[in-house]
């Protein structure tokens, strides 16, 4: 057998005359798991699309079981034996979970789909990785974490010799991510090779064999997960030392400015009340499912209330739309950054200015003028790699794509800004930003409200965590008190 199942040597990429991969080289064994690590943007997702025949290289060369390789789509990528679970989800709402796990290699009787083989695979495969879902359920009835776990039956289905993992476990809890990772171990006592994308550290000392680490388009190195550590780790990928992953910005805490009193929407969220001060990050933690989204949602008026009351500065006020939250002041950076954050088509330009459009017109008509010096404001403080202000979002990294998002609400100068998962799937530098405008905000008077499903980045960052589960509030700890094992228990509805 091969040292490799599978070699990319010099793979060279270029969008528009600008370099995305230079001379980049990646070697796969049978039954490794191999970290892809390196910042946002610095050519993960260009150089796996190539593999699965999404993008076509410009020079270089793949090879697979020692042959020369060249996929044209994925569906050719996946008659070869590789597969991808890809990041940013792209289930098919209306297809129940069997369809989706088969669309495109359909089981069949003789010419006829044989739709009662895909549902009892469906089930076994469901089954095997401890999901509670009913094949015909429609994908868009479940949760973000739930299609995750879809997506991960259907790449592991089609019996793959590598398979692509993009922050896999970006949106599952820690039982869940147990789960994956021992399906990890039994695919690599199989003989397959999985490529592992992940800015979870843990995750990736944990689970993987060899690390490749790329910067800026480029080969930086390869090295065995026992030769390297965190610090040495963040080093190759961002080219200096990141000492302090948790900036916290100390800020003067003031009145209260925001009070949730009895919030109730459904069974999702039943009897919530908290407050949140000026100058105050605060954080809300808990499994999925907890309600912590649901919550957030009903008091930004994307989903009606069906009880209690809001009052911002003692002001009782009425949300029913996100109309009145922006009106009254409110912000509200989305989970789903690409379902409901962001304009994939739309230029960097457009999507910044989208929400705060009202302050840019000059005499009623849009001044193209404002919204330029806006976007160049945003870009430059906010740090948006991007080409220009004209760059299509859908080509930004993720990280980048977060910062847009951010920027747009942020160019509505809001007074509370709710931020949802804001960091999730975006790399170590990216996060350290995005850590650092939330202690400048608060700092300037602002206040924050955060959800993470990292207990750590909650830990780090936040002055006060509350903690939900099954829709209910069970534990609040102030700084002094964090400790880990509290927010677990709390999450959990364990008294400790």
């Amino acid at each position: 057998m091969a040292e490799y199942i599978l070699e990319m040597k010099d793979i060279c990429k270029s969008f528009s005359g600008v370099k995305a991969l230079d001379k980049v080289s990646l070697n796969i064994k049978p039954g490794e798991v191999h970290a892809l690590m390196g910042e946002n943007g610095a050519g993960k997702s260009t150089l796996m699309k190539i593999l699965m025949g999404i993008y076509s290289l410009d020079s270089g060369m793949i090879t697979m079981d020692g042959e020369v390789y060249k996929a044209n789509n994925p569906k050719e990528a996946m008659n070869v034996g590789i597969s991808m679970i890809h990041q940013e989800l792209n289930p098919i709402l209306d297809m129940p979970v069997y369809e989706n796990i088969f669309v495109g290699r359909e089981l069949r009787n003789g010419p006829l789909v044989d739709s009662g083989a895909e549902i009892r695979e469906a089930k076994r495969l469901l089954e095997d990785l401890g999901i509670h879902v009913s094949p015909h359920t429609l994908l868009r009835d479940l949760s973000v974490a739930q299609c995750q776990l879809i997506e991960i039956i259907k790449a592991i289905s089609i019996n793959a010799k590598v398979i692509i993992m993009d922050e896999p476990t970006s949106a599952i809890t820690d039982h869940e991510v147990n789960v994956l990772f021992s399906h990890i171990d039994n695919l690599r006592k199989q003989g397959v090779a999985i490529i592992y994308i992940s800015h979870r550290m843990e995750e990736i000392f944990q689970i993987c064999d060899r690390i490749t680490v790329m910067r800026d388009g480029q080969y930086i190195g390869t090295d065995t997960t026992k030769n390297l550590d965190e610090n040495k780790l963040i080093k190759m990928m961002v080219g200096r030392e990141i000492t302090d992953v948790f900036p916290k910005v100390e800020a003067a805490i003031g009145e209260v400015v925001f009070e949730a009193k009895n919030i109730s929407r459904g069974k999702q969220v039943e009897d919530v009340s908290f407050s949140l001060h000026k100058g105050e990050i605060l954080g809300i933690a808990g499994l999925v499912g907890a309600g912590r989204t649901e919550l957030v949602e009903a008091l930004f008026g994307m989903d009606r209330i069906s009880g209690g009351e809001v009052f911002i500065h003692k002001r009782k006020v009425e949300i029913r739309s996100p109309r009145d939250a922006i009106k009254n002041g409110l912000a509200l950076v989305t989970e789903d950054r690409k379902g409901s954050g962001l304009n994939l088509g739309g230029s960097v330009e457009d999507n910044i200015t989208t929400v705060a459009i009202k302050k840019l017109l000059k005499a009623g008509l849009i001044n193209r003028q404002n919204m330029r010096e806006a976007a160049d404001q945003y870009i430059e403080k906010l740090k948006i790699k991007t080409s220009s202000r004209n760059q299509a979002v859908g080509y930004l990294s993720g990280g980048n794509q977060q910062k847009v998002v951010i920027s747009k609400w942020l160019l509505t100068d809001p007074e509370i800004i709710i931020m949802d998962e804001p960091t999730r799937g975006i790399d170590v530098g990216a996060k350290r930003d995005i850590y650092l405008l939330m202690g400048e905000l608060v700092k300037s008077g602002k206040s924050v409200i955060v959800i993470s499903s990292e207990i750590p980045e909650l830990m780090g960052t936040c002055d006060r965590i509350l903690v939900m589960a099954e829709g209910h509030i069970t534990g609040e700890l102030n700084r002094e008190d964090f400790a880990q094992e509290h927010i677990m228990s709390y999450a959990s509805a364990i008294e400790v």
